[in-house]
């Protein structure tokens, strides 16, 4: 029994010796890993610029694959919602390229104004409407993406005046 005993003691004593030099390498090693709060703001910085906090999510280019479908105008039984998503439809591209200020992207999760019209967001919201009939105005005045979204960051979607959109087109 006295060398069982101490068999166990020495199993014992190396067992809690090598646990806690795994203990501290794997300490070191994420300290190693850890940047400083300098080093992972340098490398923030590097990565891309931080994004004012007053302008909501969008993209800043073109898209560079499909984009997703709107939903179907004849979801909806009011005309105005309708004609919305009509010209939605027309225009993904550039709402792609947008932000939306009903700041959706804190509340809903949504990248850009494209992403109110591949949902219902749009068909409960003025200022998702607002913003993509003005976009639509200003694309066919032959605008581009980057010059509206300037416009609409200076507020200018607030002048919509969305009583145009009231009525359906006569069907063809």
């Amino acid at each position: 029994m006295n060398s069982a005993f101490r068999m166990l003691v020495v199993v014992l004593i190396f067992g809690s010796g090598f646990t806690g030099f795994g203990f501290s390498v794997a300490r070191a090693q994420n300290a190693s890993v850890t940047p400083t709060p300098q080093t992972a703001q340098g490398a923030a910085s590097k990565l891309s610029p931080k994004p004012d906090p007053d302008v909501p999510a969008y993209h800043a280019s073109q898209p560079r694959g499909p984009l997703p479908e709107t939903l179907d105008p004849s979801l909806f039984s009011d005309a105005e919602t309708q004609n919305l998503y009509a010209l939605a439809a027309k225009e993904k591209s550039v709402l792609y390229q947008l932000p939306c200020y009903c700041r959706c992207d804190k509340e809903v999760g949504h990248k850009s104004l494209l992403d109110c019209y591949v949902d219902y967001h749009a068909a409960h919201c003025v200022l998702c409407k607002k913003e993509a009939a003005f976009a639509y105005t200003e694309t066919q005045a032959g605008k581009t993406a980057a010059q509206i979204r300037k416009e609409i960051m200076d507020g200018k979607w607030k002048q919509v005046d969305l009583s145009q959109y009231d009525a359906l087109p006569p069907a063809q």
